[in-house]
Order: C-alpha cells, then sequence, then structure tokens
C-alpha cells in the first residue's frame, strides 16, 4: 500500500510570449509579482519562430521570455496559477479582444517540467478548473529529455539551458 504524502514545492516558471508591449510591460511585470511574488530571474528575448499560430492575434516579430519566481508553490496550485494568468492576459487585451501577450506557466521540479494548459489532448492530464497538465520535459541523466509531444520550442537547447538554471536555482531553495 502506498502512503500518500505532501510533494514537494515546486518553482514556478512562466513563459511570456509577446509582439508589442513595451507600453504594459511593467504594469503585467507589477501584476505577475502581486500574485506570485517576486521575480527571481527574466531571461532575455528569445525569437519565437517554430510556429506561426499567434502570429495573427499577437502581432509579429514574437519573442518569448522565460521567468522563474523566488517563492516555491505546491505542485497542486497549477491551475489556480493558469486560471490568474488567463485573467491578466483578458486585463490587458485589445479593445477587439485579442490578447496581447501569452503567459504559459509550468512547474519546475527535480524530475520534470510540466506545463499547464486549457486544451485537452490524449497525453494531458485533467486537474480542475479545465486546466489539464502537459508533461513537457523529463530530466534523466543529467539533462532535460524531450517527450513525441514536446512542443518544438521546449526542445531546442536555448530554452533548455535556462530550465537547467532554474533547476539550479532551484536545487538551491530546496536545499535551504
Amino acid at each position: 500500500m502506498s502512503i500518500p504524502k505532501r510533494p514537494k514545492d515546486v518553482l514556478l516558471v512562466l513563459s511570456i510570449l509577446y509582439s508589442d508591449v513595451d507600453d504594459i510591460w511593467e504594469r503585467v511585470l507589477d501584476n505577475l509579482i502581486e500574485l506570485f511574488g517576486p521575480i527571481e530571474h527574466i531571461s532575455e528575448p528569445i525569437p519565437f519562430t517554430e510556429t506561426t499560430y499567434y502570429d495573427k492575434e499577437l502581432g509579429t516579430p514574437i519573442f518569448r521570455k522565460m521567468a522563474a519566481f523566488s517563492n516555491l508553490i505546491p505542485p497542486d496550485t497549477l491551475p489556480d496559477v493558469k486560471i490568474k494568468t488567463n485573467e491578466i492576459e483578458i486585463k490587458y487585451s485589445r479593445e477587439d479582444g485579442s490578447r496581447r501577450f501569452n503567459l504559459d506557466p509550468g512547474i519546475l521540479s527535480f524530475e520534470r517540467f510540466v506545463l499547464a494548459t486549457g486544451k485537452e489532448y490524449t497525453h494531458r492530464i485533467y486537474l480542475k478548473h479545465g486546466i489539464w497538465a502537459d508533461l513537457t520535459l523529463l530530466f534523466q541523466k543529467g539533462k532535460f529529455r524531450t517527450l513525441p509531444w514536446t512542443y518544438p520550442d521546449y526542445a531546442k537547447k536555448e530554452l533548455q539551458d535556462i530550465l537547467l538554471r532554474y533547476r539550479e536555482l532551484y536545487r538551491k531553495k530546496i536545499k535551504r
């Protein structure tokens, strides 16, 4: 028999896709900090060129920034985080209702990186509030490993190097 136990807290990571948010960037960051606490690291802009899926809504060119928050969170709060990031997207949407940016929260542990999504698919596990967990990367033998459904951008070395840096931040936090 397995005995249920509370899992370790995890590192909250946020992917921010955007094209032109200069006029609202500071307010968006303030909202994120107010909701989730201080940001420990935010990456430099990375060109987002793997798909044209977001081009019409966000505009082009599209860039991504990755952010890691200082406070660790319980893993079962990921759906609540996704609901809050959706609310921020809506708050700053254009008059026609289109988004100005896309916020994709995820959780990072020693073993894996999981994204939250509102889209059901065969490999995704339902959590709550219409949110599914997408197991995006596994950590094995000192590096991240992709899965058949891993998004192409998360399979790239540049993004995985950022997540490795965040994993080291996480290791230091857990040690404390």
